[in-house]
Order: C-alpha cells, then sequence, then structure tokens
C-alpha cells in the first residue's frame, strides 16, 4: 500500500465534462483535460487511490513529443490551420495510463478448416481441384504481461496501436515517478478487464498455432476452446503522450508511446484548405489543358 503522507502530496482533478480523474503532484496540475480538451477542472484531495505495482517511465519528452506532432501534421497538407498552431502543439499532455496486466497458462484445442487448391490442363480443359481438410491442433501456451488499458476514456485501439511496450524498462511503483506527471485513475477494475484479455490473448493462440500450418490455400479457424489457469494480474502505468482537440463537433485525438515514440492520430480536413488545394489542382488541369489546345493549333 501506499506509505504514510504519499497520498497528501497528490491532487485530483475531475472534469466536468468528461468525468476523468486526473491525479498529479502538488506541482503538477491539469489545466486542460487531455481527453477532451476541457478547460473546467475542479481539483481536490486524493482521499483513495489503488497504488500501482509497476511503472514504465516517460522516455520520452515534451520537446520530442511535440516534434514528433509536428512531423505527423505535416504530412496532411488539408489539415485546419488551427491545429498546426504553437500554442495548441503545447498543449500536449504527458500522462501515464493505468493498465492491468495478465499473466496466465492455457491449454488449447484448435479445430481449423483449410483448402488446398491445385490447377492442371490438357489438351481440351483447364482444371481446378479443391481439397477441404479438417485440422486440429493441441497444445499449450503461457502468457505474461497481456495489457488492458483500465480506462473508458481511452480509445481502446489507440492503446493498441501504439503498443508494444518494453517490459523490460518497467519499474516497481514510487510516487516519484509521478512528479512533473499526471496519471490517470483506472475506472475499468481488472474483472472487468478479463474478458478482453482473454479475448486478446485467444486471438494470440489462434495466430501462433495457425502457423503451424503450411502447404494449405486457405486456413480458417472452426473453433478454438481454451482452458486458463494460474492467472495472476497486475497493476500498471504506462507513459503516453495525448492531444485531443475537439472541432466542428468531432473529437480529434494524438497519442504516441512515451517510450519508444511509436504514434496513432485521426485528424480532421479543413474545409478552406480543402477547396483552395482542389482549385489549385483545377488550376493545374486548366494550365495544362490550355498548354495541349495551343500545341495542337500549332501543328494543326
Amino acid at each position: 500500500g501506499w506509505e504514510s503522507g504519499e497520498l497528501d502530496a497528490m491532487t485530483v482533478n475531475s472534469c466536468s465534462s468528461c468525468g476523468a480523474e486526473i491525479v498529479g503532484d502538488k506541482n503538477t496540475v491539469a489545466t486542460i483535460c487531455p481527453y477532451c480538451g476541457n478547460t473546467q477542472i475542479v481539483q481536490a484531495r486524493v482521499t483513495d487511490m489503488l497504488k500501482p505495482d509497476y511503472v514504465i517511465p516517460f522516455k520520452l519528452d515534451k520537446k520530442a513529443a511535440k516534434a514528433a506532432l509536428k512531423k505527423f501534421y505535416a504530412k496532411k497538407r488539408l489539415l485546419p490551420k488551427f491545429f498546426e498552431q504553437e500554442n495548441h502543439i503545447d498543449s500536449i499532455t504527458a500522462i501515464y495510463v493505468p493498465f492491468w496486466l495478465f499473466d496466465a497458462d492455457t491449454t488449447v484445442h484448435i479445430h481449423y478448416n483449410a483448402t488446398k487448391v491445385t490447377h492442371s490442363s490438357d489438351s481440351s480443359y483447364n482444371y481446378t481441384k479443391t481439397g477441404h481438410y479438417s485440422c486440429v491442433r493441441d497444445g499449450s501456451l503461457s502468457f505474461k504481461r497481456i495489457p488492458v488499458d483500465g480506462s473508458k476514456k481511452m480509445d481502446d485501439t489507440y492503446m493498441d496501436s501504439i503498443e508494444p511496450f518494453d517490459y523490460t524498462q518497467m519499474k516497481e511503483f514510487s510516487s516519484a515517478y509521478l512528479s512533473g506527471y499526471l496519471a490517470d485513475k483506472y475506472d475499468v477494475d481488472a474483472e472487468q478487464s478479463k474478458p478482453r484479455a482473454n479475448e486478446r490473448i485467444k486471438e494470440s493462440v489462434e495466430t501462433e498455432f495457425r502457423k503451424t500450418l503450411s502447404g494449405y490455400t486457405s486456413v480458417a479457424v472452426a473453433n478454438t476452446r481454451i482452458q486458463f489457469s494460474g492467472g495472476t494480474v497486475h497493476y500498471a502505468l504506462l507513459p503516453v503522450w495525448m492531444l485531443n482537440t475537439k472541432y466542428q463537433g468531432q473529437m480529434y485525438a494524438f497519442a504516441m508511446n512515451g517510450q519508444t515514440g511509436k504514434l496513432i492520430g485521426k485528424l480532421p480536413v479543413g474545409k478552406g484548405r480543402f477547396w483552395g488545394y482542389f482549385g489549385g489542382i483545377a488550376g493545374i488541369i486548366g494550365g495544362i489543358a490550355t498548354a495541349l489546345m495551343v500545341a495542337l493549333r500549332i501543328f494543326l
């Protein structure tokens, strides 16, 4: 558990818009909600919070995060100018996202349906032969630290996309790691996260056992039976740089792995820039067409 007085040095910042509860030390206060961009943040003292088992410290600082964001924006020629403004980019926030890390041993039985297509011909016809096969695989696999984020507000697809994290750099949690950073309080507990962990394990099992089938034209899973045993779960905080922006009623998000720099983002197209770009293209095409017409007149 927490050492005496550790929680006294922290504040919880509650967003009145999306309900996010963001924890920081007394020197790191959330002024903008990293999940919805709301500026109405209510601060209070932390009274209860599960102490994480582990943390992966931030390896990339704000300078690196802003550089990655600018590079990402630079590839989007039709991005509204607002997104490229320095004060907007400067709003990127470092936040420790809560994750449940599942360990499990599995005993597996998988039934695959496979086909093998062969072609032949003679002087009169071309032949296609399709053979159908039933393939069964049995075995066992052990899994360690299957991650499932513990935040309803965090898009699971985004978190899956910026994986993997390097667990060799994981440390035992200390509140000192929160100094200068924010941390999200989980609102999806370990029990609620277990079905998603099991689904991720199932997908991995099917993929790994699929690799043992070769020489087939197609392979499809017919059914999978998995028995789980020896499961344990740990609570960890993993580093993410985030920027969420509401633009014309829609939320656009950028997320970057604060350890590896792997990133993902969803960005809008500015109408003004679209029509300007379209008009420029049309002007170029029109110029080319005019030049061709002049050339035709010369040669005709």
